[in-house]
């Protein structure tokens, strides 16, 4: 008879209400899931509609698009070396890569700020037409995640500075990096469906 010891068990997963804690997150995410196909449908289906306002072929900057993406899928490699650094029980190590993490999610925010007002100054805006509407609400509703991320990381930091790595806050930063990855895949779609088609069609 095999017995689970916990001990061989990640920290986050030492405890029953870890367990239960990452296992309702999973639910929370085929939540967002659901949510994101909803708004990419709606993208899709008023994509090209763009009555009087600029086309998205005309506005669209490739070397910003692929800065952002470049900027969102590093972020996620620091974020998985920061959970290897905590999996290591290396606190240093942790908030290092965490930091770093939140500085390039700052940078993926300030360029996409910058692209906002960008579109807004040639005439794109949200009340525009039925494209822009679909485009800022999927790519804003994304920002709006990406700004939460970020907030907190920097709670999660703050707790890990006072209390270190425990059963609690390695919960808590396993959570927040699967939450960064879903981000990061959602990007990837929009990357591929909104700004790759929208150069070319």
């Amino acid at each position: 008879m095999t017995e689970n010891n916990n001990n061989t068990l990640p920290l986050e997963y030492s405890t029953e209400q870890g367990q239960m804690s990452i296992v309702g997150f999973w639910i929370f995410v085929a939540a967002e899931v659901a949510l994101f196909a909803t708004l990419f449908a709606t993208y899709a289906v008023l994509f090209g509609r763009t009555a009087d306002s600029p086309e998205a072929m005309e506005l669209f900057q490739p070397g910003i698009a692929l800065t952002m993406t470049f900027i969102l899928l590093t972020s996620s490699f620091t974020c998985g070396l920061a959970i290897h650094s905590m999996r290591e029980g290396s606190l240093k190590g942790l908030m290092i890569f965490l930091f770093i993490t939140l500085a390039l999610g700052l940078t993926f925010l300030g360029f996409e700020i910058y692209e906002f007002v960008h579109y807004a100054s040639e005439g794109a805006t949200l009340q525009s037409s039925a494209y822009w509407s679909g485009f800022f609400i999927l790519t804003g509703t994304h920002g709006v995640h990406v700004t939460l991320g970020i907030g907190w990381m920097i709670a999660i930091l703050i707790q890990l500075k006072q209390r270190g790595l425990t059963a609690v806050t390695n919960r808590k930063v396993f959570i927040l990096g699967l939450y960064w990855h879903f981000l990061d895949v959602v990007w990837i779609f929009i990357f591929t469906g909104v700004y790759l088609i929208g150069m070319v069609v």
